[in-house]
């Protein structure tokens, strides 16, 4: 597939380059736009947008038929413990990982309008691309044990940050890096560790570039919420609370990687006052 053009021969807006990936159902095709589009984009090759001919934002990712998509409660549960066990990790952290592609480039598409510097867009086009290698490498990951992503059934929550913030960037940096990808912190080390001490090297070096790229996520997240508070008058702790509990249905559940979320400028105060949430 290829990015859509604007007359002439131009090369498509960055927005309607983003939507674009959002929208495609075709899982190689959507990482090939991805490594494309940031291409172009870090050549200065796009425009950020042009309002009348961009596509409207989806509503909903593009999918292949499979995997199956079930409610989270019903998802089985997983462990590497075994090799069954073991594809059922993978396979789980893929598929978070392919909707973190899609809530990256839909940030960039939905909010082509926001005023803000151009820097955001640097940051949110780098964010899309590092989701997509991830995503590839998991495949990867699942391809050394004979398997592949759509094998096994994958829950549908993951979009529903998506669909609650999509009128409100700052609700959108609230939830996605500073909740769903800060979480991220505080799962990952755990996982590399079980990897290195079962002998396994390939797991081990997958989970450290998505846990070492996650910190800079976070951090990008951090600076612009404070960005966005900062220009509004806003208190930066108090909002993301005020937003939280507005947009997110859930709990933040410790343990806290402390230390890595105030490296990416997510300090205690941030989410500390919000462990007991239930909605």
């Amino acid at each position: 597939m290829e990015l859509p053009e604007q007359g002439a021969g131009r090369p498509a807006s960055l927005a309607a380059a983003a939507r674009t990936i959002v929208a495609t159902a075709d899982l190689d095709a959507k990482i090939a736009l991805s490594r494309r589009t940031a291409d172009l984009w870090f050549a200065r090759q796009l425009s950020l947008r042009r309002p009348t001919l961009d596509p409207p934002a989806p509503k909903r990712p593009g999918r292949p038929d499979r995997p199956q998509l079930l409610a989270p409660r019903d998802m089985p549960r997983r462990s590497a413990d075994s090799r069954t066990g073991h594809i059922a990790l993978l396979h789980a952290i893929a598929h978070i990982e392919l909707n973190a592609v899609d809530l990256a480039w839909d940030i960039v598409g939905r909010f082509a309008g926001e005023r803000v510097p151009r820097s955001f867009f640097d940051d949110w086009v780098t964010v899309g691309l590092e989701e997509s290698i991830h995503f590839g490498l998991l495949r990867d990951r699942l391809a050394d044990f004979g398997a592949a992503y759509g094998d096994l059934p994958a829950h549908d929550g993951l979009w529903q940050a998506a669909e609650e913030t999509r009128c409100d960037l700052s609700a959108r940096l609230a939830i996605v890096p500073l909740v769903l990808e800060a979480r991220g912190l505080d799962v990952t080390p755990s996982m590399i560790e079980r990897a290195e001490t079962r002998g396994d090297e390939a797991d081990a070096a997958v989970f450290r570039r998505i846990y070492e790229d996650e910190k800079k996520h976070v951090y990008f997240g951090a600076k612009w919420f404070k960005f966005l508070c900062d220009r509004e008058g806003r208190p930066f702790e108090p909002t993301f609370h005020a937003l939280v509990r507005k947009h997110f249905r859930g709990a933040l559940k410790p343990p806290f990687n402390d230390r890595a979320r105030s490296e990416a400028g997510l300090t205690p105060g941030f989410y500390r006052p919000l462990e007991t949430i239930r909605t």
